[in-house]
């Protein structure tokens, strides 16, 4: 099996840190590896007696902080890790066509965060079944735009590390290469996101499908797709289509209603915040609010937190109140829904 890992480097200073994408092998190793964000805000009196480089330095690490994703366990999340585990597990002897999953919904809906936490989770767990072990557990791969089977080979090749495709390897000879590397790796799940690129309504589509099952027949291996409305971009058309809804779970993500679960969400992103000032309750106060800025969306929702937390260290007032949210611009489609809601609620 050949697998290029780079050899270890001096680290980086933090901000000229260089993350590599979770689609490389690097990358998937190191968010599976990574511990969640953690930050000790310092006490009044420390805070006080800071120097101007200190208080900068302090408040660049907190700018850090915040501008990481916090992963929070939606029912999303649990119902994606649950139902993916079961069909690892399912599949682990199955000598004919094996099940998979898709995840279908809206943008920003957490379709993302599950599945990549559905592959953390997995890969955690087969460490510690096998430690010391050269096994790749997880594969993350995105559909490429306009896909064509040779594209979507190269993007396994390019996870692995493989070398160099030329134009002489034909699709054959790096689907061959890739599989022969997965089947030595004993990966076990694969996971391709924004399925929703793939059209079985035209003639790359359909190649993309044959070549995807080609994959699954010859993989002992459980799929995990990802991707937005994938129920009404054509993946289920037709003969191929239905070959893959037969064999496939449907998991649908949507926004979150304004309900007990919502304000549980606000109340969590709250609980993550690291400002001298800021009240906690404030946001969940405001939980209708936040459910009308961001249309319930999990996505929108981190990052207007997020936002108005790095905000408020940078003006200085160290809290979040209603006045500083409104400045925050979030996702083009979250303020066109709210300047809409809010315009019907005046006239």
């Amino acid at each position: 099996m050949v697998v290029n890992t780079p050899p270890e480097a001096e680290p980086a200073p933090r901000d000229e840190e260089r993350i590599e994408p979770s689609t490389t092998l690097v990358g998937w190793r190191r968010f599976v590896e990574k511990d969640p964000a953690t930050f000790d805000l310092a006490s009044p009196q420390q805070w006080e007696a800071m120097t101007d480089d200190e208080r900068a330095d302090y408040d660049e690490a907190r700018i850090d902080y915040h501008s990481e994703l916090q992963v929070v366990r939606t029912s999303t999340v649990k119902e994606v890790a649950h139902q993916g585990r079961l069909l690892t597990l399912l599949n682990r002897r199955e000598e004919g066509a094996r099940r998979g999953m898709i995840i279908s919904g809206e943008r920003t809906t957490g379709k993302t965060t599950a599945l990549k936490q559905l592959g953390r989770l997995h890969e955690l767990r087969v460490r510690q079944r096998y430690p010391d072990s050269r096994r790749i557990p997880v594969v993350y791969v995105t559909a490429p735009p306009k896909g064509s089977p040779r594209k979507l080979a190269v993007e396994f090749a390019r996870f692995l590390g493989l070398p160099s495709i030329t134009p002489r390897h034909n699709t054959a000879d790096v689907a061959s290469a890739v599989c022969q590397v997965l089947i030595e790796a004993r990966t076990d799940l694969i996971l391709v996101d924004e399925i929703h690129l793939m059209n079985l309504a035209t003639i790359a589509g359909e190649d993309l499908s044959d070549h995807l099952k080609y994959f699954t027949e010859h993989l002992p291996t459980t799929f995990i797709y990802a991707g937005i409305d994938v129920e009404h971009s054509g993946l289920f058309t037709g003969i191929r289509g239905g070959q893959i809804a037969g064999r496939c779970t449907l998991v649908h993500t949507a926004p979150f209603p304004l309900n007990t679960e919502w304000k549980g969400l606000v109340k969590t992103l709250e609980d993550t915040l690291r400002l001298h000032h800021h009240t906690p309750g404030t946001l969940t106060k405001q939980a209708k609010y936040l459910h009308q800025r961001t249309g319930g969306m999990i996505g929108s929702l981190s990052h207007l937190i997020r936002a108005a937390a790095i905000s408020a260290i940078l003006d200085g007032s160290e809290r979040i109140i209603r006045r500083q949210l409104e400045t925050v611009r979030v996702d083009h489609a979250s303020e066109s829904a709210f300047r809409g809601e809010t315009r019907r609620a005046a006239g």
